[in-house]
């Protein structure tokens, strides 16, 4: 059984709720439906019913078998927001989280994933990422001690023999653009984390760079260097080491020569943490055109709860094993 295989068999045994914001959409329907059908989720459709059942006929798809939470309904909302503002966060008065509520279906969805009615909120698709970032960092909040949302992937590379066989994660290639040092840091500890959710790897982190321990001297090795050291004073129990290049992280004959020192992670990462945007998005697209890579994703990360991004051009396919990532990352979140 492969990765993927086993991720989709960790689902089927703690489905979790997940809700979905965009639930005109065609792909969403058909995506939100194979999911469920497959045992992997239990998915509820929020927006206006009516809406939401005349686009289903229209596309030819029976829901049926799936919730709808009414956003319409103005009470039972009211309520779900008294219960957020109490007991989750008091940031936002009620008047502004109706206002909010009553423009996007998806700031409703995060209040009742924020006072636990929901596991994931689902979207992407007609919201950019930008929207979804600033809902979910608005309703759901990032985690203690983290500094910035974040993204990570998974590289599938054919050929590639690392510590995981041919899987990797890397980040972040979508999100944060420019990430300062404590942004960085950040990166790399949420993606530990979406590691242990995901696959229950023990991860070992390198942060990139073109230098490898002290081999180059340059104001953008010092960056790196100082995102390994805030990163291992926030979290010293995790495995976050650097400054490597990419050889010296990924395979051990070259950090045996390169990194004269103990090291967890030189030769055997399993996450790579790019210095910024511009090697993330270079590397992904590598990554895909010349080793002919899968990546799915972007898993987003950094928050309190599990949020989603998806890929607007994504097949259904593509969208039904993010929504079974998200699922699992829930369902195994501390």
């Amino acid at each position: 059984m492969d990765l993927m295989e086993q991720i989709y068999a960790k689902a089927k045994e703690n489905p979790q709720r997940v809700i979905f914001p965009e639930a005109t959409e065609e792909k969403i329907l058909l995506a939100a439906l194979e999911a469920q059908n497959n045992g992997y989720i239990k998915a509820t459709l929020i927006g206006d019913p009516a809406e939401i059942k005349a686009a289903a006929e229209q596309y030819g798809i029976d829901i049926s078998s799936m919730a709808i939470y009414d956003n319409t309904d103005e009470a039972k909302n009211e309520a779900a927001f008294e219960k957020y503002i109490a007991e989750y966060s008091d940031m936002l008065s009620l008047k502004a989280l109706k206002r909010k509520s009553s423009k996007d279906p998806m700031y409703t969805a995060m209040v009742l994933e924020a006072i636990g009615e929901y596991d994931v909120t689902f979207a992407g698709l007609s919201h950019s990422t930008g929207d979804v970032i600033l809902a979910a960092t608005t309703i759901i909040g990032l985690k203690e001690g983290i500094d910035t949302s974040s993204s990570m992937g998974l590289g599938i590379i054919p050929g590639f023999e690392g510590s995981e066989g041919k899987y990797i994660l890397f980040g972040d290639s979508a999100v944060c653009a420019a990430p300062t040092p404590a942004e960085r840091a950040s990166i790399a500890i949420s993606a530990c984390e979406t590691a242990k959710e995901l696959f229950g790897w023990e991860p070992r982190c390198a942060m990139l760079s073109f230098s490898t321990d002290g081999s180059m001297e340059h104001p953008l090795v010092d960056e790196v260097r100082e995102s390994v050291r805030i990163a291992n004073e926030r979290r010293p129990d995790l495995a976050i080491d650097g400054e490597f290049q990419l050889d010296a992280a990924i395979d051990p004959k070259v950090a045996a020569k390169k990194v004269n020192r103990e090291s967890k992670v030189a030769g055997k990462a399993n996450i790579l943490i790019w210095p910024d945007i511009n090697v993330g998005n270079i590397g992904v697209k590598l990554l895909q055109f010349f080793a002919g890579a899968d990546a799915p994703g972007p898993l987003m990360q950094g928050f309190k709860k599990i949020a989603a991004d998806c890929s607007r051009s994504a097949p259904v396919s593509e969208l039904v094993g993010n929504i079974v990532m998200c699922a699992v990352r829930a369902a195994n979140a501390e």
